[in-house]
Formats: C-alpha cells, structure tokens, sequence
C-alpha cells in the first residue's frame, strides 16, 4: 500500500565514515538508494522528515516517494538503522520501486471473531506460531495486515496460511508448504481438590510392630 509521506532527498557527495558523520552533524540522514536496473547512490535525507515519517508507523514496507530537483521517485525502505542509545535514525537503505514491482514484505497476521471460537470459550489458549508472515506483492498492494478467522475452531485446531485470505496478487514466499500460523490448545489443567489433598503434606507413617520402652 502506498503512503503519503514525500522525502526530500540530496546527493551525497562523498562517502564513508567521515561523510556520514558530517551529514549527521547537519541533523541529515545518510542513505543508500539502489535498486530498478541502476547504480546505486549514496543520499542524505532530511532528519526531521525522517522522523516524522517513522512516527506515522507507515515508513517501513510502505511506498514512499524521493524528491530531488523536482522530479520524483517512488522507493521502500528496506532497512535502517538506529542509534543504541539514543534510537536516532543514523543511516536508511532504500529500494527503487513502481507500482507493479514485486517485493517481499513481512506483514502482520490479526486475528479475528474470538467470541466466535469454541475453543477459545472451553477455556483454550491460542498459541500464536507467527505473528507476521512474508508475502510477495506488488509494492503498490501491500496490505496492512491479513486476518486469520477464530470461528468455528475448537482445541486441537490449527490455523495454516491456506486457511488466511490473501489480496489479489500476494501470496506467501513459502511455497513448499501449507505452514502453521497459530494453533489452539487446552489451558492447563486446574487442580481439583482430591489432587490438593494428594499434594498435601502425607502424614506420619505409622509403624509396624514398634517395640514398647518395656520391652
């Protein structure tokens, strides 16, 4: 899915250590712009436009577009990196994009209709085994999320990736496999009070053919 978020974005002449360090001085993002059939190239975005856009929760494995010199290019983010301490943008790896370009996202799974669950309302828990999958789609479409429906499943079910719904034109990277996305299984067990009694302190044994002082 394409976001609204336009980045203004500079050449960077020179490159290294040293001319990261200088841009970061001047509140500027270092980059890398590859991708689409061209040279990569080394950019400087704008530090507060970065954290603006990361604050929208759209920047990454969402469309943005680059503008430099008035003419304007549509990219993914596909990897930044952050300042341990302080969690600054300290340098972003961008990818060339169109609409149409096919990429491989990882996309977070909701579920859906608990109240509709069975399993869930016998006292089951819901075991999530991936909370994102990775699809393959067109940089244009990417969803949101997709949605695994909770109805009708009792404890012991599973939910695969065959059973999630996906938009027209996405499907799942994996492809070898129909893979576990969550499964419902039985809470544990509450003792009962014939088992507290068991797990009580035994009382003394007594003993057999115990011998008197007198004796």
């Amino acid at each position: 899915m394409s976001s609204n978020i336009v980045l203004n974005v500079d050449v960077r002449e020179g490159t290294g250590k040293g001319a990261a360090r200088a841009a970061r001085r001047e509140d500027l993002v270092p980059g890398v712009l590859y991708g689409g059939d061209q040279d990569p190239v080394s950019i400087n975005l704008r530090g507060n436009e970065i954290r603006k856009a990361l604050l929208t929760g759209q920047f990454i494995s969402h469309m943005m577009e680059l503008e430099h010199e008035g003419k304007r290019q549509k990219v993914i983010a596909r990897d930044i990196q952050f300042h341990p301490v302080s969690d600054a943008p300290m340098h972003i790896d961008l990818f060339r994009v169109t609409e149409k370009t096919r990429i491989d996202v990882e996309v977070t799974v909701h579920f859906i209709n608990e109240e509709k669950c069975p399993g869930l309302k016998r006292g089951g828990v819901l075991n999530v085994v991936r909370h994102v999958v990775e699809l393959n789609c067109p940089a244009g479409a990417i969803p949101e999320s997709i949605e695994a429906d909770l109805s009708g499943l009792d404890i012991g079910d599973s939910i695969h990736i065959s059973a999630i719904p996906l938009p027209k034109g996405v499907t799942s990277t994996i492809t070898d496999r129909d893979f576990t996305v969550a499964t419902l299984q039985g809470s544990r067990a509450v003792l009962t009070p014939e088992a507290e009694d068991e797990d009580a302190t035994p009382a003394e044994p007594e003993v057999i053919n115990q011998k008197s002082d007198d004796e």
